[in-house]
């Protein structure tokens, strides 16, 4: 009665929002410039979390401009870090609200909500004798995790970036290797041109030999998937990738988030996920590649295609829908 119309609960997360048995929130502590596009967010979880393993990612809810829009990025720290804090690496991307706000706009002190750590491209227990990590642009930031957790006898890094100043964490794999706790080729697309996945036998003569993790534009990752099987290895290749590839059809249409009540107009190439967001709509989401199902909504009426493979999904009883991968195919209502 006397905290009405809020909850106890309510006055507790001001005075201590990163308290046990809170929802599970973080604290920005610093933001780190890595390279002129990116930075290292230092994060001091709330005492729900659990800890992660090496490779993992993590969901952050921010607000931007008054709406909170969550996006998962990959765990950067390693597991054992003293002072219990973990570590995102964002590159700010073309038009990204949530990447561009975390690089350029986020202060000391700013509050965030978290998910628990998951994601499955992680190290074996056993220590492989050989490693080979290949990456471009950001697909860096999941191994980088890897390669401050976990040290190998035989490690070797190729890693493409168009200018030797676009290379995130470069001053720190050049340690690394100043320290022979790492061999490292740079690719710089810009000169040199994207790399051509044969050129691995010039590079990297014994790449089939090693297990590899590869990170990085869905190009790099569909190019190393065929050469590692072509040469019947491909149970040595882990890869992970941030955005799906996108197949562009459809006609598009009005788009319906009944339960707000909006109606908005949607090519039939843009995520629903991301015409929500645009519209104010509150939007749930995890990777938005299609592997995480955080982004799960039911679809009321009309039909929307997959983004991926093309097919046409049709409303009726309980169908539910990937909004990150799927776009109007006609009119459509979601309930949201």
């Amino acid at each position: 009665m006397v905290t009405t119309p809020l909850l106890p609960s309510d006055y507790l997360d001001l005075v201590s929002p990163l308290r046990s048995g809170a929802d599970l929130r973080g604290r920005i502590e610093a933001v780190h410039p890595e390279t002129g596009d990116a930075a290292t967010i230092v994060i001091r979880p709330g005492r729900g979390w659990r800890g992660h393993t090496a490779g993992q990612y993590v969901r952050i809810g921010v607000d931007v401009d008054g709406v909170r829009l969550w996006r998962a990025y990959s765990i950067t720290s390693p597991t054992d870090r003293q002072d219990g804090r973990v570590t995102i690496t964002v590159k700010a991307i073309p038009d990204g609200k949530v990447s561009n706000h975390l690089v350029r706009r986020a202060k000391p002190g700013t509050l965030i909500q978290l998910d628990q750590p998951t994601g499955d491209f992680v190290l074996p227990p056993a220590k492989p004798a050989k490693v080979l990590y290949l990456t471009a642009g950001s697909g860096i930031t999941p191994v980088m995790g890897m390669l401050r957790d976990t040290e190998f006898d035989d490690v070797v890094m190729v890693h493409c970036a168009p200018r030797p100043q676009d290379v995130i964490f470069r001053s720190e794999l050049h340690d690394l290797v100043a320290d022979r706790k790492l061999r490292l080729t740079e690719v710089h697309t810009d000169t040199d041109g994207k790399l051509d996945i044969a050129r691995l036998d010039e590079l990297v003569p014994d790449w089939a030999e090693r297990e590899t993790w590869a990170c990085g534009p869905t190009g790099l990752l569909d190019a190393a998937e065929e050469h590692w099987t072509e040469y019947g290895v491909q149970e040595r290749l882990h890869t992970e990738r941030f955005r799906a590839g996108i197949v562009v059809t459809g006609d598009g249409g009005e788009v319906t988030f009944s339960a707000t009540g909006k109606t908005v107009d949607a090519d039939g190439a843009t995520p629903l996920l991301d015409v929500g967001e645009e519209a104010g709509v509150l939007m749930p989401s995890g990777c938005r590649m299609g592997i995480c199902f955080g982004c799960v909504t039911p679809l009321k009426a009309g039909a929307v295609r997959d983004l991926r493979t093309g097919e046409i999904t049709e409303a009726e009883p309980g169908v539910l829908i990937q909004t990150c991968v799927s776009a109007a195919a006609g009119p459509c209502d979601i309930e949201r």
